[in-house]
């Protein structure tokens, strides 16, 4: 077996001899037809033979050549000391590095065979299909193009037959298809025009963050299709069943039944401005709040047994939206991490991809073309920006990195002293607001109104003012750009679901039962007989306060600044406060802030994605007029794989608190009594065990069979063999690209070495030409590699 085997591998070695031999014959030939055919009227055996051996001694200088020459010599050299080293005792580790170096050297010596793509393998059709994307694909004008393919299709050609013609006209009238539908898609998408105009003056890493925004508001349209049509929808459509009677001897009157009877009494009908703003009085009769809907099991058919469970639905409503929510989360992020990757894997040739690469070749006005050029240069001063820093922190002392220790560490007390105080404010202002509402003076309406929004207001606030003080702080921090933005999205984003922590924890200081619950509709004496209604209440007023604040600042704050900056460039203090950046992370905090308040508030106040959605829609044209009239580029160029991949970073972590805050209040938290699909003692998630014991036995049995461990251990076994196969073929693939890499460049080394003996053969053949007074002109394709001689070798010459 082992003589059979090194016959092979000395075959496989003469075969890719031979292979070069041919290839360098045919190169010869090309090259120099003038030649062979004078030769070959004299002697054509004689020159048969010297252009062969000039094709391999041609081979033989090639770089690749003398590279896995040189390589097999250092391959052979080094399997020799191992084999004597092999006798040597040596310790675990010093045979772990041997074995490394060893595979290391092998992937060197790995040669690939290309598939053959003869003429006679691929029918005729598919061979010119081929051509045609080929064609489109050239460098070259549409006229040119079009001559091409005129040209391609007028040649005759043979048919393909039966099946095989069916199944490349459905392959070529499917891939038709997909180019019209991305061609249609790309003139339908919406906002458009407005990227382009951005992406012209701010760059691709801003144009990021608008199509996030675009991506919420898709999001948020299907969670709002999740609710309308599994909650909203039947509560509309189904007839809802009548009340049951009150007897108000039962437990002294706090039965469900006399529970309902008292929030109804006390939710007033009228319809008041006030109560439309606050979220009150017949706004808790409608849709928007979590208190409308009904406990009810609608019968659709009696005969078949088709029935609707309100309840079970609204779990299963929040249960979806998460999921889809977490899905969309993770495939987007995978995306940025993969294209972080390959913008990694491709940093050495960032400039070249952007000088020849970067242009859109389907531009075709000059309003374009200028978005474009300055686009490209927001990229290359990303770059360079980024390669000065890193450079700078290279050339840092000892005195200066404990210096900077020493100011990162105060700077981050300081801003976990300022967390502490917002929490501690926010905690304060909500109780101080619950008992100004209790007063006489809280009945007029407008103090009310004051005393209602006093936490929204709080919480807005400091979203507002302490980012700016933790964009001055983190200046004595001397970060690096992309540091100061990841640094500065989790402090904001930590100061943000603390205080919506908070918010929630007063909540539910004021809605929890201890033990028991007494014998009365709610759990604390000053509660709320609908805490469900009321949490809702407090996240659509703060929904509606962010909207309202975002949009106030914009026209009403940052444009005035703006106008200022802009006619009074010459005075420095009116350019010091009316100069504005269009900082990323401030802007990306906002949409997340929102977004995060539309999953929590979704379960109390099933409408908030439809508000959600007007909002992002709303949010594009604000920040659009921030970003293009308000602001000036900002001075940190975010690239399109690293902002995504923060994005999606920061909108996970707000996703993960969301769904443990609702998950904890339908697991844990008692319902009311008085409203709402879960009137009654138990949890929400006791719903969703009462649904599964309706289901037949069979269906029981099977789910209880995959929580046992004939099912469990069995699965965990294929998945780590599954991830350990992967696991090899990505190390198999990251080994073949290394070693593709290498051929890469191999390749380009042989292409210069061939051009520059060609060019050599040239000028001998034209000092040749002049010594010999040859007037004939040189073959046309010689004209194009080299310039003509200059008159003075000329005239020597002559």
């Amino acid at each position: 077996m082992s003589g059979s085997g090194g016959m092979d591998r000395k075959n496989k070695k003469s075969s890719r001899a031979q292979v070069w031999e041919e290839a360098g014959g045919e190169f010869y030939q090309e090259s120099y037809p003038g030649a062979s055919a004078s030769a070959s009227t004299d002697n054509p055996d004689s020159d048969a033979v010297a252009h062969r051996d000039a094709a391999a001694h041609l081979a033989t200088l090639l770089p690749s050549k003398q590279a896995q020459h040189t390589m097999g010599k250092a391959t052979t050299r080094r399997s020799r000391n191992e084999g004597k080293q092999s006798t040597r005792k040596r310790t675990g580790t010093r045979s772990r590095f041997n074995n490394t170096v060893r595979r290391e050297s092998n992937i060197h010596d790995i040669h690939i065979s290309l598939p053959d793509f003869s003429v006679e393998n691929i029918p005729n059709e598919e061979r010119t299909w081929e051509e045609i994307m080929q064609i489109k694909a050239m460098p070259v004008n549409m006229a040119q193009k079009r001559e091409l393919k005129a040209k391609l299709k007028s040649a005759t050609k043979l048919r393909l037959q039966g099946l095989e013609q069916l199944k490349w006209q459905r392959r070529k009238f499917w891939q038709q298809c997909k180019s019209n539908w991305k061609e249609f898609y790309s003139k339908m998408e919406l906002w458009q025009g407005s990227l382009k105009t951005i992406e012209g003056n701010f760059g691709i890493g801003v144009v990021s963050y608008f199509l996030f925004v675009k991506w919420l508001m898709f999001l948020n349209i299907i969670i709002f299709a999740l609710t309308f049509f599994l909650i909203v929808l039947p509560t509309i459509v189904l007839e809802r069943s009548p009340s049951k009677i009150c007897n108000p001897d039962d437990r002294n009157g706090s039965t469900v039944e006399c529970c309902a009877l008292d929030y109804d009494k006390k939710t007033s009908s009228s319809i008041n401005l006030y109560d439309l703003v606050q979220g009150t009085g017949w706004m808790e009769r409608t849709l928007l709040f979590y208190g409308y809907y009904a406990d009810d099991i609608y019968t659709l058919d009696k005969e078949y047994n088709l029935y609707y469970d309100l309840p079970f639905a609204y779990v299963v409503t929040a249960v979806l939206y998460f999921l889809v929510s977490l899905i969309a989360i993770v495939k987007s992020a995978a995306r940025g991490f993969r294209e972080r990757i390959i913008e990694g894997e491709g940093q050495f040739y960032q400039y070249c991809n952007l000088v020849f690469g970067g242009w859109d070749f389907c531009i075709d006005k000059p309003k374009g073309a200028e978005n474009k050029h300055k686009a490209i240069f927001n990229e290359i001063k990303g770059c360079l920006e980024t390669e000065k820093i890193e450079a700078e922190k290279q050339n840092r002392s000892k005195k200066e990195k404990c210096r900077l220790l020493f100011s990162r560490t105060m700077v981050n007390i300081g801003i976990i002293i300022l967390l502490l105080l917002s929490m501690l404010t926010i905690y304060f202002v909500f109780t101080m607001s619950r008992s100004l509402l209790e007063k006489p003076i809280s009945s007029k309406q407008h103090f009310k109104l004051f005393f209602e929004y006093m936490p929204s207001l709080v919480i807005v606030s400091l979203n507002l003012l302490l980012p700016l003080l933790f964009s001055f702080l983190v200046t004595f921090e001397h970060y690096s750009p992309i540091v100061v933005v990841r640094i500065s999205l989790m402090r904001t984003i930590f100061l943000r679901l603390s205080s919506l922590m908070v918010l929630g924890a007063s909540i539910y200081r004021l809605v929890s039962c201890d033990d028991d619950r007494p014998d009365r509709c709610t759990c604390q004496e000053k509660g709320p007989l609908c805490w469900e209604t009321y949490v809702g209440q407090q996240f659509y007023k703060l929904a509606v306060t962010n909207a309202l604040t975002g949009i106030a600042v914009t026209f009403f704050v940052n444009f005035p600044r703006a106008m200022l900056a802009q006619h009074f460039e010459n005075y420095r203090f009116f350019k010091f406060i009316g100069e504005q950046q269009f900082e990323l992370p401030n802007h990306v905090l906002d949409v997340v802030y929102s977004q995060t308040l539309c999953w929590i508030g979704s379960f109390y106040s099933p409408l908030l994605p439809a508000f959600a959605t007007i909002h992002c829609f709303l949010t594009f044209y604000v920040k659009k007029f921030a970003c293009l009239i308000n602001s000036r580029p900002p001075s940190q160029v975010y690239r399109t794989s690293r902002s995504n991949y923060m994005f999606m970073a920061v909108l996970l972590v707000s996703f993960v608190s969301a769904a443990i805050a609702v998950g904890y209040s339908m697991a844990e938290v008692v319902p009311s009594r008085s409203c709402g699909p879960f009137k009654g003692d138990e949890p929400v998630w006791t719903t969703v065990w009462t649904a599964f014991y309706k289901l037949p036995s069979w269906i029981q049995n099977f789910i209880f069979f995959l929580g046992t461990a004939g099912f469990t251990l069995p699965t965990i076994v294929v998945l780590l063999l599954a991830l350990y196969y992967y696991n090899a073929v990505t190390a198999a693939n990251r080994q073949m690209v290394l070693v593709l890499r290498r051929q890469l460049v191999l390749e380009g080394h042989d292409k210069q070495f061939l051009l520059s003996r060609l060019s050599t053969i040239i000028k001998q053949q034209q000092q040749e030409r002049l010594k010999n007074n040859i007037t004939a002109p040189p073959p046309p394709e010689f004209d194009t590699l080299l310039p003509p001689p200059p008159p003075e070798v000329i005239n020597n010459t002559s």
